[in-house]
């Protein structure tokens, strides 16, 4: 497990104790959130040429931030792979984001071969001074976010799970929007 997800799992056993409950690890579809920073102090993109947020607006945007040894972020990488998969032709784009934890992790060649035996299809930018990282005020290893349409993040989950709350909000962002006169 990688070692700040330890620290929170910590932290969260801690408040169990003095019956503190901390604010959900994932957040709720909204209307707009904030607007997604862009990749920044990306040093190589591996299954794409580099992307931008701005030239990704009009897309739904699911960012991935991983690492190849955090076991966490390896579970999650079936499900983020199947996702990409089934929605890609629909206007789902995801970006991994490889924040690396440990030293072997920053290795280009090492990254290329990972993202190979995960059959990670989708693009995967290599972060690896964490600028993109900061940019994001990303904390943990994995947390996604999706981005909608108009660059807003509007669902973010910290840590494995929440597979099926994931798709739903993907599929959310992904429906066309009816114009006001046809509502009902």
């Amino acid at each position: 497990m990688c070692r700040l997800y330890q620290r929170y799992l910590l932290l969260l056993a801690f408040m169990a104790l003095l019956g503190v409950r901390p604010a959900a690890a994932q957040t709720p579809p909204t209307a707009a959130g904030p607007v997604a920073p862009e990749f920044t102090g990306i040093s190589h993109w591996i299954n794409a040429s580099p992307l931008s947020m701005r030239r990704l607006r009009g897309k739904v945007v699911l960012v991935d931030f991983w690492a190849f040894e955090c076991i966490n972020c390896l579970h999650t990488i079936d499900h983020l792979n199947a996702l990409y998969a089934r929605y890609k032709d629909r206007g789902l784009v995801v970006v991994g984001v490889h924040t690396p934890e440990l030293e072997a992790e920053r290795s280009r060649a090492n990254l290329v071969a990972a993202v190979r035996q995960l059959h990670i299809a989708y693009p995967v930018a290599q972060d690896n001074q964490a600028d993109t990282w900061h940019a994001w005020g990303n904390r943990y290893w994995p947390t996604e976010y999706l981005v909608d349409a108009n660059g807003s993040v509007v669902w973010k989950h910290i840590g494995e799970g929440q597979y099926e709350a994931l798709e739903e909000a993907v599929r959310a962002q992904l429906r066309p929007t009816q114009p006001p006169a046809q509502r009902q």
